[in-house]
C-alpha cells in the first residue's frame, strides 16, 4: 500500500508517533510518503520505502499569515497523482485533516478517490480545537474523515464531549518500539551524570504551561531534601527559563541539568531512576511510556490518558493535578529503598510492553482497510 503521512515534524508526541508509525509500516512492506514542511526529527534516514516531500509556502506580502493549509492541500494533490498514493493518514485535526479534505475534493474533481484517516492526538482537540475560532473547522474535518482514531479512550471521550461528532472514533493507543530501548549500547555510565549514591530523576517535554514545569522542580526539591539526587530536564519551550530561575531561587541549580532538545532520549533514560510527569492534562503520555520501557517508574498526575498508561502502585503512582506534596511522597517512597525501586522498575517495563509497536501497527493496517470500505 502507498500511504501519505501528514504530521508536524517536531519533537512533539504526535510527530514522533507519526514518524515511528511510518517507519514501522515501511518495514512491513508499505511505501510511505511523509508530507510536511521539513523532515521529521525522528526520521534519520530515507530508504526505498520511505520518502519525504517538503511543503513550501511562498512568501507573499499580501498575506499577514502565509497560507500553509493551501500549500499543503496542493502538495497532497500533486503527490497523490505523481506517486499513485492509495491513502492519506493525517495526524492532527488542524490543519492537517482540513487540508486533507480539501485535497480529497480536488482529486475527486479529476476522478481520483482517496480515503483519509485522521488521528487525533490531544491539543488539536482539548486546546486548539475547542477554541470558538476553530471549533467549526475541527468538527467539519473530523466528520468528513473516512475513519477517525484517537490515541486514548480519554481523548475519544473529550472529543465526543466538545464537538458534535457524527461518526465513530476508534481508539488506537500510542506505541513504543521496544528494540530501541534494549540498552545495547555500552556508554550507559551513571558516573557521567551523577555520583554513585545519587538517584537520577528525569523530565522530558516541550516545556509548555500544560506540563507544569514548576511542579517538576518543586517535586525534585522535596526529593533531594531526603535522598541525594540529580534532575535531568530534557526539552525546550517557554517555561524553560522560569524553571532555571526557580532552581536558582531554591538553591538547587547545581543539581539540575537542562539538556535542551535531544535525539538521544533512550540514552538519557538509561541513566534514570524515576520520571516526573505532573501535567495539567495529557491525551496519552508518550514520554511516560518511553520512560517505562526503559525500566523507569513514573510519578504523574491522574489526568487525561495517563492512567491508561501508568498504573497506580504498579508502574508508578498517580496524584491529583498540582498535588506536589503527594507526588513528592510517592517519589520518595519508591526511591528510598533499592528493593522497592527495582520492583517498580521491573513492573514499569512489563506494563510498557503492552504498547509494543508490533501489537499496534496491525491495528492501523486494519483501520486502513476500514477506510477503503468507508470511502
Amino acid at each position: 500500500m502507498k500511504i501519505a503521512i501528514v504530521c508536524y515534524p517536531t519533537f512533539g508526541g504526535s510527530g514522533v508517533v507519526a514518524t515511528e508509525l511510518g517507519i514501522a509500516l515501511a518495514n512491513r512492506g508499505h511505501e510511505i510518503h511523509f508530507i510536511t514542511y521539513k523532515q521529521p526529527v525522528r526520521l534519520a534516514l530515507l530508504s526505498e520505502n520511505i520518502h519525504f516531500h517538503e511543503v513550501n509556502v511562498p512568501e507573499y506580502p499580501l498575506f499577514h499569515y502565509q497560507p500553509y493549509e493551501l500549500a499543503l492541500s496542493s502538495k497532497l494533490v500533486d503527490m497523490v497523482k505523481l506517486h499513485k498514493i492509495d491513502l492519506l493518514h493525517v495526524h492532527y485535526a488542524i490543519p492537517h485533516a482540513y487540508a486533507g479534505y480539501m485535497a480529497k475534493k480536488m482529486l475527486a474533481e479529476e476522478g481520483i478517490s482517496i480515503p483519509m484517516v485522521t488521528t487525533l492526538h490531544g491539543t488539536d482537540i482539548t486546546l486548539v480545537g475547542s477554541h470558538p475560532f476553530y471549533k467549526p473547522a475541527v468538527t467539519f474535518s473530523i466528520n468528513k474523515s473516512d475513519v477517525v482514531t484517537s490515541v486514548s479512550e480519554s481523548l475519544k471521550q473529550d472529543t465526543l464531549r466538545l464537538f458534535d461528532i457524527k461518526r465513530d472514533i476508534d481508539v488506537v493507543p500510542n506505541f513504543i518500539d521496544v528494540t530501541k530501548y534494549d540498552h545495547g549500547f555500552t556508554d550507559c555510565q551513571r558516573s557521567m551524570m551523577a555520583h554513585e549514591e545519587e538517584k537520577i530523576i528525569t523530565h522530558i517535554s516541550n516545556f509548555r504551561k500544560v506540563k507544569r514545569i514548576s511542579d517538576v522542580i518543586k517535586i525534585f526539591y522535596e526529593i533531594q531534601k531526603e535522598i541525594p539526587a540529580k534532575l535531568m530536564m530534557v526539552g525546550e519551550g517557554p517555561e524553560k527559563e522560569p524553571a532555571e530561575l526557580l532552581c536558582e531561587q531554591l538553591g538547587i541549580a547545581n543539581k539540575v541539568i537542562f539538556f535542551g532538545n535531544s535525539n538521544e532520549i533512550e540514552k538519557i533514560l538509561c541513566f534514570s531512576d524515576l520520571f516526573l510527569l505532573p501535567s495539567e492534562t495529557e491525551s496519552f503520555g508518550l514520554a511516560a511510556l518511553e520512560a517505562m520501557i526503559s525500566s523507569v517508574p513514573v510519578i504523574s498526575s491522574n489526568t487525561g490518558g495517563i492512567p491508561e498508561v501508568n498504573k497506580h502502585g504498579v508502574s508508578g503512582y498517580l496524584s491529583e493535578v498540582g498535588d506536589v506534596q503527594d507526588m513528592s511522597r510517592n517519589a520518595i517512597k519508591i526511591l528510598k529503598d533499592d528493593k522497592e525501586l527495582h520492583k517498580f522498575k521491573a513492573a514499569a517495563q512489563q506494563q510498557a510492553l503492552q504498547f509494543d509497536i508490533n501489537k499496534i501497527v496491525p491495528l492501523y493496517e486494519a483501520i486502513y482497510q476500514k477506510a477503503f470500505e468507508m470511502a
